[in-house]
């Protein structure tokens, strides 16, 4: 690559199912790295890749420059190997599509680790499919979420307990909570005021949007 602009944002494109609302999320100013068979979303969804890489066992590998063939028996996902590039490059700033649902669960829980690295990197992460929303807090830090109409938001704890959970503006309110692991309290709360502020002092948690 070599190209990365510090103050840019990196789209990492996987090829699970994304719906036509992402195409709202990508910017002109975005650099692109499409993940194996994320190279034909993007072409489907027109937009231009920076980077292509992968092992391409899912999809043919195209021909043409900025690709980086990886082979297929490695520790790293090519989604894991994206976000490291990424990184490395001095991006901060990460959006990950085409990475939730689909067929392989795994993959969808390996992209959440994936991006648990590149928050632990001091990168701004999101995961979306262009409907439902998916960010990491690390405690402590606080976010703010703006409403969403005939939306729920939630909060679920990532690899093990968090404390001092604080959800101001939303129907179930708490104030310096624990989350744990085997209990889905968060799950389903409601928008009930022009914006939702939710903070931890300890741990990582996944904030979820998605259409009622």
């Amino acid at each position: 690559m070599g190209t990365a602009l510090k103050t840019n944002r990196c789209v990492i494109l996987g090829a699970a199912p994304i719906f036509s609302q992402a195409k709202q999320l990508v910017h002109p100013s975005d650099y692109i790295i499409a993940a194996d068979g994320g190279w034909q979303t993007a072409q489907q969804m027109g937009w231009n890749t920076n980077c292509i890489l992968g092992d391409f066992d899912s999809s043919p590998c195209p021909e043409r420059e900025n690709v980086i063939v990886l082979p297929t028996e490695k520790d790293d996902t090519d989604t894991h190997y994206a976000t490291k590039l990424a990184i490395s490059e001095g991006f901060r700033d990460i959006l990950y599509l085409g990475v939730l649902g689909g067929m392989r669960l795994d993959h969808m829980l390996g992209a959440l680790q994936s991006a648990y690295y590149a928050k632990n990197h001091g990168a701004k992460v999101l995961l979306s499919d262009g409907v439902t929303q998916i960010q990491l807090l690390q405690g402590p830090e606080k976010i703010i979420l703006s409403y969403l109409e005939n939306h729920y938001f939630s909060v679920i704890p990532w690899f093990g307990t968090v404390d001092g959970v604080s959800i101001e503006g939303g129907k179930y309110a708490v104030k310096n909570v624990q989350l744990t692991p085997d209990y889905p309290l968060g799950v389903s709360n409601e928008f009930v005021k022009d914006s939702v502020t939710i903070s931890i002092k300890k741990g990582s948690l996944l904030v979820i949007t998605t259409p009622k």
